[in-house]
């Protein structure tokens, strides 16, 4: 089994309050829960209001590919023109049975 975590920042520019933020960050974890059927949520920066870092989590058993569904989670969180993405780290872990 092999789970793929991502650490993603985000940007929000336009955005001028935490209700603001919220809304950004909700509508983004609900495409991308619904979409990719991942496990997501925002880990860090919640009084931030234009800076948001969300955690993402895939389990597979195809390395390529979880790394690849990580990549179209980020493609399509940038296509939805809600925030940027600035910063973005992603682990494999191999977890033996």
């Amino acid at each position: 089994m092999i789970v793929a975590v991502a650490s993603i920042t985000l940007i929000i520019p336009d955005n001028h309050s935490l209700k603001g933020k919220r809304r950004v960050v909700r509508s983004l974890v609900e495409k991308v829960r619904h979409r990719f059927d991942a496990a997501i949520a925002e880990v860090e920066d919640h009084d931030l209001w234009q800076k948001a870092k969300l955690g993402v989590a895939l389990v597979g058993n195809d390395a390529t590919l979880l790394r690849s569904r990580i990549q179209q989670i980020m493609e399509f969180m940038e296509s939805q023109h809600l925030a940027q993405i600035v910063d973005s780290r992603v682990e494999l872990c191999i977890v033996e049975q």
